[in-house]
């Protein structure tokens, strides 16, 4: 039996009721930070009769989205119920919650959508994120008997899943938020629609790869909401074999962590590509996967990252103290060859490798200071930044790994066309290609990254044009400390490596890098990519060039 089947099997019909009612208590300290959320959100709420968005909430652009106001419901709803809240049995919170339904009566389009005014009109994967937290409050009334709650979300989650059996989507985690908040709403106002909708979405079967990420490989964004998307159908469905992606999906982030649990988002698709992301969007799936699995690497991570308050009361699982914690994985070299990424792990040193033909192939960090790209580029025809076309696991040496990339181009003159003939305005590329080639220029760049004791080695090989401007980029993330290096004379925030090494110092984290190059001061051009925010540290030279980078870490 495979472990997927012995998983299913045991767990099978195994999933809690959902409509138990619980005896657990939240600590004070949760009920107080919402108590607080809530003081803030009765200071926000829209109160003027006759504003357009009367009993929504603005951004700061004055702006009034229908799923934060919707999130407003959750809010309130919450403090009532909880026993321990300031705002507990409060009226105040029944006519709040009764000015957000009206703001969303005045503003779900007739399908029974809402808007995100930012990009999404009549958007029903909006509706969908919405009903996470209405349709939580909704269970929580109805399990705790609070008539009055319920009866206030009920016409909003009817409406949300009236919409949701017929509405589109998208982007791929969409599907499944859709069909989580369709289930939160079948399990209080049971519909057949509801259910055949989930079906016809998870006949196109659940996107997960070998490496375990989802189609948008969103490690700080949507990897942890298809994650909770999945737990929420499996709990609210009773179906345990949709907790398998979730299972593959913790099992592979375990590899895509930095010190600190900062997770590597340099594979994203999505808008978290290359920023400083968490794994508290994966709070729900690791404390319930944690107990359900006994999982103690879970449970580790979710300590650090804890469930909210709603999360808590809702699944049992979350309320129990869980295995007992086990390491996170902190020493070891893992690829990921589906999505072409090579990772090495020492301790605080944590390195990441892109073998996807991206110009970022490198970074690296020692604890907080980070190195946060390493790229290179030359002055070639407006068109050489290096993006690596070819690239492979090579041989460990003395039993590290390395790997090698490499990328190699040309750049011809063109002669007269021969028969003549016209050259209209609109035919210049066409026509081109028809033309003879001359003069031709050729390029190739490799690179090798190795694991040292220390850190890594970057050989860089350029052949190309003699006296070829060629330039190693040494992007550093913001707020740290660098010394070694020389301002340039003209780029603010860019420094020049001349001789040496440079040392970037942060939280305690220190990284050392060199020995330096500076055989001009051309950093920028035609075709190169603009500079990453923070200090750029160059080392200059000129084709053909070999140079190794050493980076101690």
């Amino acid at each position: 039996m495979t472990r997927r089947a012995a998983l299913a099997t045991a767990a099978a019909g195994a999933l809690p009721a959902q409509n138990a009612v619980s005896a657990w208590q939240p600590p004070a300290e949760m009920v107080e930070a919402h108590d607080k959320a809530i003081d803030t959100r009765l200071q926000a709420q829209i109160l003027t009769k006759g504003h357009r968005f009367y009993g929504g909430f603005a951004d700061a652009d004055g702006l009034v989205h229908g799923g934060a106001t919707g999130g407003a419901l959750h809010t309130f709803g919450l403090g009532y119920i909880l026993p321990r809240s300031r705002h507990h049995k409060s009226p105040l919170m029944l006519e709040r919650m009764k000015l957000v339904c009206g703001y969303l009566d005045a503003h779900t389009s007739p399908e029974g959508n809402i808007d995100l005014l930012i990009t999404n009109f009549n958007s029903p994967p909006d509706t969908a994120f919405m009903i996470w937290g209405v349709g939580q409050i909704g269970a929580l009334a109805r399990r705790l008997g609070v008539s009055e709650v319920e009866k206030i979300v009920e016409p909003v989650l009817r409406r949300s899943g009236r919409a949701l059996a017929t509405g589109g989507i998208h982007t791929p985690n969409h599907r499944w938020v859709a069909s989580s908040a369709l289930a939160q709403i079948h399990e209080l106002y049971p519909d057949t629609s509801y259910v055949k909708r989930i079906g016809e979405w998870l006949a196109e079967g659940i996107d997960i790869d070998s490496d375990g990420q989802y189609t948008e490989r969103s490690t700080g964004g949507y990897n942890g909401i298809t994650n909770r998307a999945f737990t929420i159908l499996a709990a609210k469905l009773n179906r345990p074999e949709l907790l398998e992606p979730v299972r593959r999906n913790l099992d592979a982030m375990l590899y895509l962590l930095h010190p600190g649990e900062e997770v590597v988002t340099d594979i994203s698709r999505r808008q978290d590509l290359y920023t400083a992301g968490t794994m508290a969007g994966y709070s729900l799936s690791l404390k319930y996967m944690a107990v359900r699995d006994g999982n103690g690497v879970y449970e580790t991570l979710s300590r650090r990252f804890p469930p909210s308050l709603g999360d808590t009361m809702e699944y049992a699982e979350l309320q129990q103290p869980g295995p007992a914690p086990k390491p996170v994985p902190a020493d070891y070299v893992k690829e990921m060859p589906f999505i072409q990424v090579g990772r090495v792990r020492r301790g605080e040193r944590s390195a990441t490798v892109m073998l996807d033909g991206r110009s970022r192939f490198f970074g690296i960090r020692n604890g907080k200071a980070v190195i946060e790209a390493v790229r290179l580029g030359s002055l070639f025809f407006g068109k050489a930044q290096f993006q690596p076309q070819r690239c492979w696991r090579a041989r460990d040496v003395d039993g590290r790994p390395q790997w090698v990339l490499e990328e190699s181009m040309e750049a011809p003159y063109y002669q007269p066309l021969h028969p003549a003939e016209s050259v209209g305005t609109e035919e210049w590329g066409a026509k081109r290609r028809l033309r003879a080639k001359t003069q031709m220029n050729y390029l190739s760049y490799r690179a090798t990254v190795t694991e040292t004791a220390k850190g890594f080695t970057l050989r860089f090989d350029v052949e190309g044009p003699k006296d070829l401007p060629v330039m190693i980029e040494v992007a550093l993330r913001p707020g740290g400390q660098l010394s070694g290096v020389e301002p340039h004379p003209r780029e603010h925030g860019c420094h020049l490596l001349k001789s040496g090494f440079a040392t970037y110092s942060a939280g305690g984290g220190v990284v050392r890098f060199g020995p330096g190059m500076a055989e001009h001061q051309a950093v920028a051009g035609r075709g190169i990519e603009p500079r990453l925010p923070g200090p750029t540290v160059f080392l200059t030279g000129f084709a053909p060039l070999s140079h190794t980078l050493e980076i101690e870490a």
